[in-house]
């Protein structure tokens, strides 16, 4: 059995006047079902675009893409759009929860697409709701929660089809820092259930909370193993203050 996520020799190649633009060059990595990987990096860096080809929202240029063991660059608009609602739950810096609908609708709409019978629908975001602790605003609309609990709806949403993988995007990035800690502890909890948790984010303090760090620089990874190892954190990336503390 191959591993869950598995990049071989992945490039993204895009046209930009009459040059080319790699965001992403020859990445392999591979991604066991159950971890915690944090893939980080500045703007630039390509960790967008891996984001975008893990979520079938985009394909590789060249290279191998397999999700479970299937290979999503051969799969065609619609397939690509099955696979997303079937294997992926996002979470996205700014929510995209639709302002019309109740929180309890917002959590429905992966499992509507998914053809889910109506009780089953409101049966399983209930329970996703209750999960987040946001059983007692089921009626409320996104516009009466807080940002906190605006994110707690994306989670459940991004649970409620109980997918292979739970891709959040820079998650904590409209927060303040006490509510995105709540929101990491929940992407932690979550790992800890048994959950594959892949984190895309350009903060070294977000990444070193994963179990792994897979690091990009101009569309290479040059950093791939456990979070808590020293040479995890780019040295350049410490404050001032704490290199010449160093030094």
């Amino acid at each position: 059995m191959g591993a869950l996520i598995e990049f071989c020799k992945v490039s993204k190649i895009y046209p930009m006047g009459d040059d080319v633009v790699v965001a992403a060059n020859e990445i392999s990595m591979e991604i066991e079902k159950g971890e915690f990987v944090a893939i980080v990096g500045k703007s630039g860096s390509g960790k967008s675009t891996c984001m975008n080809i893990i979520g079938c929202l985009d394909v590789p240029s060249s290279g191998t893409y397999l999700l479970d063991g299937r290979d999503v660059g051969q799969m065609n608009r619609n397939e690509l759009a099955t696979i997303r609602n079937q294997m992926l739950g996002f979470i996205f810096q700014q929510y995209n929860l639709l302002p019309k609908l109740t929180v309890q609708e917002n959590v429905e709409v992966p499992l509507m697409y998914a053809g889910i019978s109506k009780p089953e629908r409101h049966k399983r975001a209930k329970e996703a709701l209750e999960l987040v602790g946001l059983s007692g605003k089921l009626n409320h609309r996104p516009n009466q929660l807080s940002g906190g609990q605006q994110q707690r709806v994306s989670v459940a949403r991004a649970l409620v089809g109980n997918p292979a993988v739970i891709l959040a995007d820079e998650p904590t990035g409209a927060l303040d820092s006490k509510t995105g800690r709540e929101v990491l502890s929940m992407l932690q909890q979550l790992h800890t259930a048994g959950n594959t948790v892949v984190l895309i984010t350009h903060d070294n303090s977000i990444a070193v909370q994963a179990q792994r760090i897979i690091r990009l620089e101009d569309g290479c990874v040059v950093y791939d193993g456990p979070s808590d190892a020293p040479e995890a954190i780019v040295p350049s990336a410490q404050p001032v203050e704490l290199r010449r503390a160093q030094e």
